[in-house]
């Protein structure tokens, strides 16, 4: 029924209807997305809103950084039925909860492939609910495994190897740290499901319904204590987020680096000597000889369920998630692009994305965050039950199982 009522206000807007333009001037969107530090959202909205012919102008309502703080300003403007939610940035882990909760609309069939023709079979599945197409992908990412070619001329292809690697430069008296995020928030969940990925399991089943966790998720939990007890940890980890272990590797106090594209622009900007000897290969695997897997991440722009322009903010969201924007947020954000054959125009990566086909190679082996309505609540049992790394054990694998499988019933409290 919400896609066919879209559908509606899509052909009425295409009409001038809804509010479009005409006498009453161009109709105000606004667009909830975070502050990306390079600029390139704030353009794209400038862009769209130049482009629409006077049908509309979109402005940019700033959300936190990170992706807690985001979600929370999210629901309780939508709870609260709030009609400035037009074009609503979701992270790829929250579409199940919005399209059951009613926050966000359901795309036609036919505007939905529209949308996503050539966009990557897995970012379009990411903003997928139920069969229908509630989220058009803006960007996708995958980490890779960043290092210092002046350090460490052969990267390292397993987590052991990156650990010896970073042993014997501390033994050196050089950088030698691993920056990865470890702080109790989504980003220990991310590195907690790549662990578990990459080990050969998943935290839920296929369908989301019950708790897996099973030898996997014990070699994941020895990997974060190998690393906590090493000197490869830097010691605030365990308060680290991406950002601070952006700012730590271009200080030049760590040889490695598991984190996503934004950190190459950032480097040239900030740290150009050193950019140069930034390297990049897969995420380091738990088992030798098979490839890692990588937690699939990115953004989404859904319509909001109480905007009232609906027709225009679908209109806004083909233009932001076109081509030329998704070039500029690759080349000035370091956010991977979700158009396909991107990855492979050479202009493209000559233009700025040398690590095009890394980042290709990660999303095609890369995995996915458990798929449930009731995810940000598997997500903070996750990391409030393993943190601080430094107290994390395979003993605790049986309180973080039955904590999950309350959380999929709604039961007990949020940490």
């Amino acid at each position: 029924m919400g896609a066919l009522v879209l559908a509606a206000v899509l052909a009425l807007g295409a009409c001038g209807g809804s509010g479009a333009g005409g006498d009453a001037g161009p109709v105000r969107l606004t667009w909830y997305v975070y502050n990306e530090s390079s600029g390139a959202f704030a353009k794209a909205a400038a862009d769209c809103s130049a482009g629409s012919a006077g049908r509309y102008t979109i402005g940019v309502n700033v959300l936190p950084n990170d992706s807690d703080g985001q979600r929370q300003q999210l629901v309780r403007r939508l709870a609260a039925e709030d009609p400035s939610m037009d074009i609503l940035a979701l992270d790829v882990t929250w579409t199940a909860e919005f399209a059951e909760a009613g926050w966000a609309m359901p795309f036609p069939a036919a505007q939905a492939r529209t949308l996503t023709d050539g966009m990557l079979p897995a970012a379009v599945e990411t903003g997928t609910w139920e069969d229908q197409l509630y989220a058009v992908p803006l960007n996708t990412n995958a980490q890779l495994l960043w290092y210092r070619k002046d350090l460490v001329p052969q990267p390292p292809r397993t987590w052991d190897e990156m650990l010896a690697a970073a042993r014997r430069l501390a033994e050196e008296g050089k950088p030698h740290y691993v920056e990865v995020q470890g702080a109790q928030y989504e980003g220990y969940t991310v590195l907690f499901n790549s662990l578990v990925a990459s080990a050969g399991g998943q935290i839920l089943n296929d369908d989301g319904t019950e708790v897996e966790l099973g030898a996997p998720a014990e070699r994941a939990v020895e990997a974060i204590r190998a690393l906590a007890d090493s000197p490869a940890a830097d010691p605030s980890w365990s308060n680290q987020r991406e950002d601070d272990n952006r700012l730590a590797f271009e200080t030049g106090s760590a040889a490695f680096q598991l984190n996503y594209p934004f950190i190459y622009p950032s480097a040239r900007q900030n740290n150009p000597e050193l950019a140069e000897q930034i390297g990049w290969t897969q995420w380091p695997t738990l088992v030798p000889g098979q490839p890692s897997h990588s937690t699939i991440g990115g953004y989404n722009l859904a319509v909001g369920a109480h905007s009232r322009h609906q027709a225009e903010a679908a209109h806004a969201i083909a233009c932001i998630t076109g081509r030329d924007n998704q070039i500029r947020n690759a080349i000035d954000g370091g956010l991977p692009p979700t158009l396909e054959d991107l990855y492979t125009d050479q202009r493209f990566i000559d233009g700025g994305y040398p690590f095009a086909a890394a980042i290709y190679t990660a999303l095609q082996n890369a995995s996915v965050r458990p798929q449930t309505p009731a995810y940000q609540s598997v997500s903070l049992q996750i990391a409030h039950t393993l943190s601080p790394p430094s107290s994390a054990s395979t003993g605790r694998l049986s309180q973080l199982r039955g904590a999950i499988a309350d959380a999929l019933e709604s039961k007990g409290l949020v940490p």
